[in-house]
């Protein structure tokens, strides 16, 4: 595993495009020195060798290596170039929650059900260069665009992008802690209405459950369990708004074997009983005041 730190985004929302090209410098030329530029500049290179440094580190980027330079800091030349060098750039910035963690560190922001933690590392060599440059072409040529369509199409192949760093760091970390925590995730959610246990989601992911647990306690601060309940409590509650299922049926479909079991936890952790919650939200009580409502106006 590279010993790099971890960019991580938590997603929606998604971090976003602004600008993009590709440059084609000669020897003696110099990363720009500046402080605070306030957007990440992402570095590949093609050719050459780029010398750059933030801060108290220092790069050196051959061709199929890229870097994110972070918005906050002081980014400066370590040397010039001492042949051609070809290199793309882009800058992008995100209006969510983001940080900076080394390497081996899990770090405070994690996905849940619905947001997604987008895990970039802060440099490294690309397995299949090729298919990067291919992204970083498209990317540019809808960079020049100035059409509705160009803003779409700018902001997508970016995205991918961002999705070919995150897998090549993913397929690269192996086993690490983050990595099995989110494939255990994953694994729960889809299999949430069945009954999996420890063992099983041991022998499915191919790991001693007590690793796994461990990772999951240090990514998501919870056992595989309490993810798994968490989960089912969660789908729960939308069969409860959603459907008028009888609260024996939605405790079955989300995997709770009996329903007065399904009805205390959902109690522990939502404060209410699951006929309460559903009453809360689409209730006779709100029915009828709807109801007496539309009455006056008539």
């Amino acid at each position: 595993m590279s010993s790099e730190p971890l960019l991580t985004f938590l997603s929606p929302p998604l971090p976003y495009f602004i600008e993009s090209n590709r440059s084609r410098v000669g020897p003696g030329w110099e990363h720009p020195n500046r402080c605070n530029l306030g957007v990440f500049d992402l570095l590949f290179v093609h050719s050459g060798t780029l010398h750059v440094g933030e801060e108290d580190r220092v790069w050196t980027l051959k061709p199929g290596q890229m870097l994110i330079l972070r918005p906050d800091r002081w980014h400066y030349s370590t040397g010039p170039c001492l042949e051609e060098t070809v290199f793309d750039w882009v800058h992008f910035q995100t209006a969510g929650q983001w940080e900076e963690v080394e390497d081996g560190e899990a770090g405070t922001l994690r996905g849940d059900y619905y947001s997604y933690a987008i895990r970039l590392p802060k440099s490294m060599t690309l397995a299949y260069p090729d298919e990067a440059v291919s992204l970083f072409g498209k990317l540019h040529e809808a960079a020049m665009g100035t059409s509705h369509a160009a803003f779409w199409q700018r902001q997508q192949w970016f995205l991918h992008l961002l999705q070919l760093f995150d897998e090549g760091w993913r397929n690269d970390a192996a086993k690490a802690p983050i990595t099995v925590a989110e494939e255990a995730a994953a694994y729960l959610k889809l299999n949430y209405r069945d009954a999996v246990t420890n063992r099983k989601l041991g022998d499915v992911l191919g790991l001693h459950p007590n690793y796994i647990a461990r990772c999951m306690n240090e990514v998501f601060a919870c056992t595989p369990q309490q993810y798994l309940v968490a989960y089912r409590l969660d789908q729960a509650k939308l069969l409860l708004l959603k459907t008028n299922w009888p609260i024996a049926r939605i405790a079955e479909e989300t995997g709770f074997k009996q329903t007065p079991h399904f009805s205390r936890s959902f109690a522990d952790h939502v404060g209410v009983t699951p006929l309460s919650y559903r009453k809360k939200y689409t209730g006779s009580s709100l029915s009828k005041e709807m109801l007496r409502q539309r009455a006056d106006a008539d």
